[in-house]
């Protein structure tokens, strides 16, 4: 999400940056290319006036046409505004009430509620250790209450038993009684979509939540859609009354405008935000991380999280004893492939560094993409066990075999032999870099000894 964003202020402020002096043309022209990028990002027009107009109040004033560094300044205006579009401070779901907490999921066909349930579950029952129940109010979409259901099982988490012919209001009282009784700390209600917002979808929505009182009604809203979802998200806070939005499909949309315009139009805030088709793409939404993404400030505190999250403990303990006797086989390169993939692959990890949207952008002319670690895996996949022990014993032969059951090519394999032969390289000299040996040989970089020059 946001890369055009992204990439057309980065070449705005690369701009005023690199001039030492900024006069208020200098400012205004850099706030018309802001205001075209917003605009081609999708940002609602009423949103990107007002975006302007505040940042150029402050942009023009005595203090930052003055300062040392004028062009920070003005990125740091702009990223300021971009955090209070966005909402300040990132809130979390408000689920401390005495349970069982109820929330309602509401949103068009379409737009991923039913897997956001799903996802939403698995997160309350694997970070907060919340017990969930789920329940399919979508008595009209053929399937729908079935999908929840293989949904709920895939994720560990239970779904309220399927009543044919049971009305929404009804499904939905039934479920709160059941979590009451059973001990369930959430209720997750998802309702019905339409195609297109009408007065029946409406009734509907508005009946279960007079029925039910949620305390949190969420709108799942497709990061895609752009302009519509704003439209989508005024409709059903002005009929409903929303507490926060879900963005899903984040990771496929390039604009993001979305984002920008929902909480500045609605006021009620992005919550979380889905990012990719798995049930634990799901990620709390952070306005000054996303505002620093924005930038190209990038997003340490999430990548550190995410590492946190996805790296296992166990699995790092094992590879470091094996580093400290220098081995390193091509189950542990495997091994730290799927590590990479889980933390959302080399272009998600480049989104969260500091600094890095021009890589990024050399990363895609060269066509570096994601696919490269799938195609290793696959290789990896294909050989035997005693192969990935011994890279050694792989040759024409063995090549040809691998290739044939990867869908891959002879070169490729050679490719990946290579770079497994040259981490194993590194490997070993890190295991002989005891305390006496950095003393002794220095740090790259540095004089023997350890000490720097004078």
């Amino acid at each position: 999400m946001f890369d055009s964003l992204q990439e057309r202020l980065g070449q705005v402020f690369d701009k005023l940056t690199r001039r030492g002096a900024l006069s208020e043309a200098d400012v205004t022209a850099a706030l018309r290319e802001v205001r075209v990028a917003l605009l081609e990002a999708d940002v609602a027009l009423p949103v990107v006036k007002d975006f302007v107009e505040a940042v150029r109040e402050k942009a023009v004033g005595e203090q930052v046409l003055r300062s040392v560094t004028p062009g920070q300044m003005v990125v740091k205006i702009v990223h300021d505004h971009l955090v209070e579009t966005l909402g300040s401070e990132g809130e979390a779901l408000g689920l401390e009430v005495p349970p069982p907490a109820v929330v309602m999921l509401v949103g068009l066909q379409g737009s991923g509620k039913t897997t956001t349930t799903a996802k939403i579950a698995l997160r309350l029952r694997e970070r907060d250790k919340k017990k969930s129940l789920m329940a399919s109010l979508d008595v009209r979409r053929p399937a729908a209450q079935q999908q929840l259901a293989v949904l709920g099982e895939q994720a560990g988490v239970r779904t309220l038993d399927i009543v044919p012919g049971e009305p929404p209001v009804a499904i939905a009282k039934r479920a709160v009684q059941t979590a009451a009784l059973e001990g369930f700390d959430v209720v997750l209600l998802d309702t019905a979509g339409r195609l297109a917002i009408d007065e029946e979808l409406m009734a509907e929505v508005a009946g279960v939540g007079a029925a039910v009182k949620p305390h949190e009604t969420l709108l799942v809203a497709d990061a895609m859609t752009g302009q519509d979802a704003v439209t989508v998200a005024t409709n059903f806070n002005e009929k409903v009354g929303l507490t926060g939005i879900v963005l899903s499909r984040a990771d496929g949309d390039a604009r993001g405008g979305a984002a920008l315009s929902m909480k500045a139009v609605t006021g009620r805030p992005i919550k979380l935000l889905g990012t990719g088709e798995k049930l634990d793409a799901l990620e709390a939404f952070h306005p000054d991380r996303i505002a620093g993404r924005i930038l190209g400030m990038g997003d340490v505190v999430s990548l550190v999280e995410k590492a946190a999250e996805t790296i296992e403990q166990d699995e790092a303990e094992k590879l470091a004893k094996r580093i400290q006797k220098g081995k390193f086989d091509l189950d542990d390169l495997a091994s730290q492939l799927r590590q990479l993939q889980k933390m959302g692959g080399l272009s998600g990890l480049m989104g969260m560094l500091p600094g890095v949207p021009k890589i990024q952008r050399q990363m895609k002319d060269a066509k570096v993409d994601d696919g490269v670690i799938k195609r290793q895996l696959a290789i990896l996949s294909s050989m035997t066990p005693k192969e990935r022990r011994r890279p050694e014993i792989i040759k024409a032969s063995r090549k040809q075999r691998i290739a044939g059951g990867s869908g891959t090519n002879v070169q490729e394999i050679n490719k990946l032999l290579k770079q497994h032969k040259e981490a194993s390289r590194m490997m070993k000299r890190v295991s002989k870099m005891d305390k006496k040996g950095l003393m002794r040989h220095g740090l790259p970089g540095m004089p023997p000894g350890g000490g720097f020059p004078r």
